[in-house]
């Protein structure tokens, strides 16, 4: 890719500052990917970007350094508003910044490229497609940035409000009591009682969550997830596909998928999901006819997911610290809570023993 000998300065230290603004702002995008993320899909995506735009032969490279004079550039003091120095900014809004100084320096110079006797050497239709698979990125590394505070809050007891078996008892009576007891995440799980009855149910527990830093999941529902505000939508395999709920549901919700396998695991991460539940571990009194995959398959999961994995299925005190060794992030509970006489010491025990787990496993 060479410049012709006729390109005028000016026009050369067009393209120089778009270029250098390009690749500054893609390594930028690259390093939250890599480093913060630590999404491997998204950091080689944007370095393949990188580099594909901004190899150059020498010459190129040596006609847009000669043109570039920074020192008498009129621009080099001059903020946009809302730029001031010095100001903080969070990193969700240095995503969207430094994906629109790309996309903005790929359209001056993709404009620069069609304009006749300009840079005839130089692909608008590259520049372009560039700029349109960086809509599509910034949108994908701006959701899981959003998200990643709630996915690291995936951890400790996952209690499960099951309404059948709270047998007639409040929902957010025996709520309060779990989150007392140390439970880091609830789901509300309902198949039978109508969306217009657990809609305000819904509401009191997303409320009860955000006063004490829990994550509220609902359970199948993805209208009830959106109406009440949830934090997230956990789905089975015979549910709504994660890859449309990933379209459907707003970018900093987030997404559980329960499987039994190790491929229906990788298709689940593969596809958007956020967490993983593995299970039945062990029989359960709560799903009778739950396939039971044991210790081993949850091992293998562990092996080949990177996203937090929750055991679910026939867990109590007693074996609580064996799934946790065996991999587990989080173990997801309903009857050792729900049918204990005090559901806050249940909850207390098996918090305790996720949070010593080789201590637990060795007695």
């Amino acid at each position: 890719m060479t410049l012709p000998e006729a390109m005028p300065q000016q026009i050369r230290r067009v393209l120089d500052a778009n270029l250098n603004r390009t690749g500054e702002g893609l390594r930028v995008l690259e390093d939250l990917a890599r480093f913060v993320l630590n999404d491997a899909t998204l950091s080689q995506q944007l370095k393949t970007m990188r580099h594909e735009l901004l190899t150059g032969d020498l010459p190129f490279n040596k006609q847009l350094i000669e043109a570039r004079d920074s020192e008498s550039d009129v621009g080099i003091n001059t903020l946009a508003p809302g730029q001031e120095k010095g100001k903080e900014k969070e990193l969700p809004i240095t995503v969207v910044a430094n994906a629109r100084r790309v996309q903005e320096s790929l359209r001056t110079i993709e404009e620069l490229a069609k304009t006749k006797n300009i840079a005839p050497k130089l692909d608008p239709e590259k520049f372009k497609q560039a700029r349109f698979n960086l809509y599509s990125i910034e949108r994908e590394l701006l959701s899981k940035l959003l998200r990643q505070d709630k996915v690291t809050h995936i951890s400790g007891l996952h209690a499960i409000i099951d309404t059948q078996a709270l047998k007639g008892r409040s929902h957010i009576e025996i709520a309060g009591q779990i989150i007392r007891g140390g439970a880091k995440t609830l789901q509300l799980r309902d198949k039978l009682t109508s969306k217009k009855e657990l809609l305000p149910i819904a509401l009191e527990l997303k409320t009860l969550c955000a006063e004490h830093n829990v994550l509220f999941i609902v359970n199948d529902y993805l209208d009830l997830t959106l109406a009440a505000g949830a934090d997230g939508l956990h789905l089975g395999q015979d549910d709504l596909p994660i890859k449309v709920a990933r379209k459907l549901i707003p970018i900093d919700k987030i997404l559980g998928c329960s499987t039994t396998t190790v491929d229906q695991a990788i298709a689940a991460e593969s596809a958007g999901a956020d967490y993983i539940a593995v299970g039945s571990i062990y029989p359960t009194p709560s799903k009778e006819a739950a396939v039971i995959v044991g210790l081993e398959r949850l091992r293998q999961v562990r092996q080949v997911i990177n996203l937090p994995i929750v055991a679910i299925g026939g867990i109590t005190k007693d074996n609580t610290a064996e799934v946790i060794t065996a991999g587990a992030n989080s173990v997801a509970v309903i009857s050792a809570i729900l049918g204990a006489e005090s559901p806050e010491e249940a909850a207390r025990q098996i918090v305790t023993r996720i949070e010593t787990p080789y201590e637990q496993a060795d007695r």
